[in-house]
């Protein structure tokens, strides 16, 4: 999944892809609070509709909306091992 936001902030992928990469986790997001489906969903639907619009035009900034993703794989890395 990191290697996804590298490969989108470079434009090897696309943001279509990127989110069917991301949604496609159903084993992660199992092991995780519900509260980090629901968080991870708002942030995929921003990005997508944020793709919508000419980057001047929307109000989310694609690279903001990457490092908050980034945030989330952090903490739901700090939940997925045991301390």
């Amino acid at each position: 999944m990191r290697q996804s936001i590298q490969d989108l902030s470079a434009e090897r992928i696309n943001i279509t892809h990127f989110c069917h990469i991301w949604r496609n986790k159903p084993e992660l997001l199992a092991a995780l609070p519900p509260q980090f489906s629901v968080v991870m969903e708002d942030l995929l639907s921003r990005l997508e509709s944020g793709s919508l619009f000419t980057e001047e035009s929307c109000s989310f900034s694609q690279a903001d909306l990457l490092a908050q993703l980034g945030m989330w794989l952090d903490k739901a890395s700090t939940r997925l091992v045991p301390g």
